[in-house]
């Protein structure tokens, strides 16, 4: 424990030098810069000028222009505009493609729901046959109680297992109508 004390001490006596060392240059930067004021200006504006990414490019393309010939700065104007001319063509070409394939995707949605809606109609067709064999088969069983029990309880069996199929059908049916009509298409 005294040790980690020590080295903590130790630490903070370093940090405290280099404290010292760090506020002491900045403080003599200060102070000369204040008995020398024009020349302290001069340095910030230069500085600035350096710093700045408009000033810097400004002063690049005038020094440029200064070591280059006319001719020389119209050819490579002549290609840049090229080059710019080519980018726009190709951003043209990318624009028109892309403009092609949302239509097709377009026409591919439309096309989509009007599938979906036509199915979804006959889904809906095909459930309401479901409960018309139902209907039927209730119709049947009564039918059936007026006969007699033994010649009657084969056919019994028979339809209600047939109704629980179209049941089951008519069940799974209705999911399907459901999903449809969870995308936005009316049924």
């Amino acid at each position: 424990f005294h040790q980690t004390l020590e080295s903590l001490k130790g630490v903070k006596a370093e940090y405290d030098a280099y404290e010292q060392k760090l506020f002491g240059k900045a403080k003599e930067a200060v102070l000369v810069a204040a008995s020398h004021p024009f020349i302290s200006a001069g340095a910030a504006v230069g500085m600035g000028i350096l710093a700045l990414k408009a000033p810097r490019r400004h002063l690049y393309y005038r020094t440029l222009r200064l070591f280059s010939s006319e001719e020389a700065m119209l050819s490579r104007a002549d290609a840049k505009v090229k080059e710019i001319k080519q980018s726009v063509d190709s951003l043209k070409a990318e624009t028109e493609k892309l403009e092609k394939r949302a239509s097709k995707a377009e026409e591919d949605m439309i096309r989509g729901r009007t599938k979906l809606r036509q199915a979804g109609n006959q889904i809906r067709k095909a459930v309401l046959s479901t409960y018309k064999i139902e209907k039927q088969a209730r119709g049947l069983k009564d039918i059936l109680a007026e006969l007699p029990r033994t010649d009657a309880s084969r056919f019994r069996s028979e339809i209600s297992n047939l109704v629980s199929k179209a049941k089951q059908e008519r069940k799974v049916l209705a999911k399907e109508v459901t999903k449809i009509s969870n995308y936005g298409i009316s049924v």
